[in-house]
């Protein structure tokens, strides 16, 4: 069942019905701009990341300022994109299956889809799904540089593969995806350096090996959030799938910039909008959101604006708060804005959300896209 939606435009932000997932506007359209603004000049395309913000609409956004598409994780969420006017949709990850092969071939007739893979037997599944459908789909190869998760292995593995995917008459050589995942989060320039430093020549080094084979590489796709300005400047990578930017988790605050200085690239506009609904001791409140309102797979939430609370603990659906002192003391009905550790998942437990400016709902946007189902 859907939930019902916490508030209406109009409404003053303490007005509304918690907890809420509220999205800041104005730091949200800075996001959207900064991102536009740093890669324009490198002429790296964006091809933002939508498992983070799971809405046609936020892709829409990201489009009007120049993103070429979209990525998502999973058929469904492709089928969320293409149903809401998205044209060109890359799933930057397996799809094993009869059934939601046959879904995706299917959105091929109403945009650009795209999917990738790392076995001859995915390659051979997406063939027979796409002459059922009678159409031909993009086929890239996704290589492992250096994340030890999905991918071939770089260079020769992955050129055979490639060739097994331009021999066919129903599938068409996309490129290749290169996403190092396990940098995004490492705390210093100079770690997240070294790794997509990897990342690259293991890209380059492909494409170089693809080329001597007669096989262009139309994409070679990657980068995230706390990378995505090393990879832009590789000259090798042409699409960039950041996504988190948009919204800035506290996990990715917790980055730093060049010369140690805490990273300021995009502001923080995803909040879980919260009220006090037990303060039992003057040390300690207790909000209305634990669990089910806030992913803490990446650290606990941190409360906006105050540091002198401290959200210590989450169950099913309580969040503790340590207080600073007496005097700063929420009170109780008060509404705080949680800052989550990890957005993504976060948004996952919302049908709505909340856009507010200068302290009053201006929109309401469905997480049209959320949920388990792949």
């Amino acid at each position: 069942m859907l939930q019902s939606p916490p508030a209406i435009p109009g409404m003053r932000e303490d007005e509304i019905d918690t907890p809420a997932l509220v999205i800041d506007l104005d730091a949200f359209e800075f996001n959207l701009d900064r991102m536009a603004a740093l890669l324009a000049p490198t002429g790296v395309k964006l091809r933002a990341h939508a498992k983070t913000h799971k809405s046609p609409v936020i892709a829409r956004l990201q489009m009007a300022r120049g993103a070429i598409g979209q990525c998502v994780q999973k058929v469904a969420e492709a089928e969320i994109l293409a149903w809401g006017g998205i044209p060109d949709i890359l799933v930057s990850n397996q799809v094993v299956g009869a059934q939601k092969l046959a879904r995706l071939c299917a959105l091929a007739r109403i945009a650009k889809v795209a999917v990738c893979v790392d076995h001859p037997l995915q390659v051979a599944a997406i063939e027979a799904a796409a002459e059922d459908a009678g159409i031909r789909m993009t086929v890239l190869v996704e290589i492992d540089v250096g994340a030890a998760r999905c991918g071939v292995t770089p260079g020769p593995e992955a050129v055979a593969l490639a060739q097994r995917i331009a021999g066919s008459k129903h599938l068409i050589f996309g490129g290749l995806q290169a996403y190092q995942g396990s940098a995004q989060h490492k705390r210093t320039v100079a770690e997240r350096r070294t790794l997509i430093d990897v990342a690259v020549d293991a890209s380059r080094r492909t494409v170089e090996q693809l080329r001597q084979q007669g096989l262009d590489c139309p994409i070679v796709g990657g980068a995230g959030t706390g990378t995505f300005q090393i990879e832009s400047a590789s000259g090798i990578y042409t699409e960039m799938q950041a996504g988190s930017y948009v919204f800035m988790d506290a996990d990715y605050a917790r980055n730093f910039e060049e010369g140690g200085a805490p990273v300021s690239t995009f502001r923080h506009s995803l909040f879980v909008l919260s009220t006090v609904m037990s303060a039992p001791v003057p040390s300690i409140a207790v909000l209305d959101a634990g669990h089910k309102a806030v992913a803490v797979d990446s650290g606990l939430p941190t409360v906006w604006q105050r540091p002198d609370i401290r959200y210590v603990g989450a169950s099913d659906e309580h969040g503790k708060l340590e207080v600073g002192s007496e005097t700063s003391a929420p009170k109780l009905g008060e509404k705080l804005r949680l800052v989550p550790g990890h957005c993504d998942p976060t948004v996952d437990r919302f049908d709505w959300y909340v856009g507010v400016r200068n302290g009053r709902v201006e929109c309401l946007w469905p997480v049209a896209a959320r949920g388990g189902f792949a």
